[in-house]
């Protein structure tokens, strides 16, 4: 009898089948990719951690880190146009167990953009940044930042979703703060409250998702939302997504924070997060919306569209009414939030491909306006727009770039901004939103006299005072260089559009037609 049952027990007898569960083959090299940046970034910021009172070897050290960066972002950018949405599980498990991380094109190109970016801050951080910054940590929490920004743009995980913001957060508050003066301080408690209320709404919605659907990930829930409608309250869930990720791009009426805080750190902090912190709200929420819950975002269209108007006029008018540079440009930022939401209202493949686009274009753009006021600062003696000027006579090169900058946020062709303006125009037009498409243009005549107020007399007034412009040394390395890079995208995309533009449009299929993201997650179309 017991050699019976032995016989029975025998592995040989009963295998396991662990392919039904776990993923055996091994992964090819190129799928690395997937999860490359983020734990490049990580790798870095601990090195980076591990040098911080060597200040003299940070930039050295770092920089080129965020070089390789866009090279691992590049690369699965380039894979991902050759092969569609890329998925890796960790821990071998198949999904929906497994943790899940899918690079589609939407998140490819954010990725690569973001790391751009964090270049051109790295670069320029070099020479803003003092021994102080460095000892108390800036490249470290570039990277950190870094890491949280590449993670939230490549997980195909809700909870890894708010994990990854969670990172970000904690790195842009270390961020913040690097100085500790008076009003960074009171800067960082504003921009730290409302973060994190917004974050437990998140956690809390997220909560409510596993408790609705037994799964956290995103093409698991893409699958079974359609058949919960009419069973679970999906229409609650959804607006608490709607307020928690509208607080974090800064949507009206939750947005008043972002001018409250924006100022105060050092200019390539807020260069960094105007560029980056934001557009992964907005990001989140067209994960969420788009690819979750389209039934429901079609019920919340209209309350959305009211938002996205809102935003964008509250925000230009709000850049009229300021007498600082960089308070000004917080209320850009602001106002390029209410055009990216105008599209998620839309819902259309012109509307959402515009929302891709114009998100490229704010990403590079509002880093480079600040960068270039960091500047405009530096050689005019402060922020005040109504105390400085002489800067067209002192620097021409920094005005001639700082003009361009400002042709392309008020969407003027032919720069980067006008594009996805006129994207989202037609988009407006074509479902009869006329109301929408007026915003738009609107937005975009007040951003114009805005700015064109700042040319006037920041730049092209001669200097109030002789201790000015020409007193103030620029480096043409550390200053000019990433700026200049930023600038020249800028350009680019706006003289040679026609390849974002096929791209952002595949993104905008992509996400309204989850087919191959969902097929990249469960290869055998369906779930284990």
């Amino acid at each position: 009898m017991t050699e019976e049952n032995d016989t029975m027990a025998s592995p040989e007898k009963n295998p396991v089948d662990l392919s039904v569960a776990m993923i055996i083959e091994p992964v090819t090299l190129a799928d690395w990719l997937v999860i490359a940046p983020l734990a490049w970034c990580v790798v870095m910021g601990a090195v980076l951690l591990m040098l911080r009172k060597n200040t003299a070897l940070q930039p050295t050290i770092a920089i080129p880190g965020l070089f390789v960066l866009v090279a691992l972002d590049a690369g699965l950018l380039a894979k991902v146009i050759a092969d569609g949405p890329v998925t890796m599980t960790m821990g071998r498990w198949l999904p929906p167990f497994g943790i899940s991380f899918t690079a589609d094109l939407l998140g490819a190109i954010l990725t690569l953009v973001a790391g751009v970016a964090a270049l051109a801050g790295g670069i320029y951080g070099a020479g803003d940044v003092n021994n102080s910054g460095r000892r108390y940590g800036f490249y470290p929490f570039l990277f950190l930042m870094m890491g949280g920004v590449s993670g939230a743009f490549l997980t195909g995980d809700v909870f890894n979703l708010y994990v990854w913001f969670e990172v970000l957060l904690i790195a842009s508050f270390g961020l913040l703060i690097l100085g500790s003066e008076r009003g960074q301080i009171d800067g960082a408690t504003k921009y730290a409250f409302l973060n994190l209320v917004a974050t437990t709404l998140f956690l809390i919605a997220t909560g409510y998702l596993y408790g609705i659907f037994g799964t956290l990930n995103m093409a698991d829930i893409a699958t079974k939302a359609p058949d919960m409608s009419d069973k679970a309250p999906l229409m609650t869930l959804v607006s608490l997504y709607v307020l928690a990720f509208g607080m974090k791009a800064a949507a009206f009426p939750v947005n008043f924070w972002l001018p409250a805080s924006y100022h105060t750190p050092r200019v390539v902090v807020s260069a960094l997060f105007a560029g980056l912190l934001t557009k992964v709200g907005v990001y989140a929420l067209m994960r969420i919306v788009l690819l979750l819950f389209p039934a429901e975002r079609d019920v919340l269209a209209f309350v959305i569209a009211l938002i996205a108007a809102a935003t964008m006029l509250l925000g230009a008018a709000g850049a009229l009414a300021q007498t600082d540079f960089r308070r000004l440009l917080g209320y850009l930022v602001i106002s390029g939030i209410g055009i990216m939401f105008a599209g998620i209202a839309l819902a259309s493949v012109g509307g959402i491909s515009g929302t891709v686009f114009y998100a490229v274009h704010s990403m590079i753009v509002m880093t480079a306006l600040y960068l270039a006021s960091g500047l405009a600062a530096r050689v005019a003696g402060g922020f005040s727009i109504a105390l400085t000027g002489g800067i067209y006579r002192s620097h021409v090169v920094l005005a001639a770039i700082s003009l361009v900058l400002f042709f392309a946020v008020s969407g003027l062709p032919p720069f980067s901004g006008f594009w996805p303006k006129a994207v989202l125009v037609k988009a407006s037009l074509d479902v009869g939103a006329w109301w929408l498409a007026t915003a738009i243009l609107l937005t975009g005549f007040l951003t114009t006299i805005a700015v064109g107020r700042v040319w006037l007399l920041v730049y092209w007034r001669d200097a109030l005072s002789d201790d000015g412009a020409a007193a103030a040394p620029v480096s043409p390395l550390a200053d000019y260089l990433p700026l200049s890079l930023l600038t020249a995208i800028v350009v680019i995309l706006g003289i040679f559009p026609q390849q974002l533009l096929d791209l952002s449009q595949i993104a905008a299929e992509q996400l309204l037609d989850p087919v191959d993201y969902i097929r990249s997650v469960f290869p055998a179309g369906g779930v284990q």
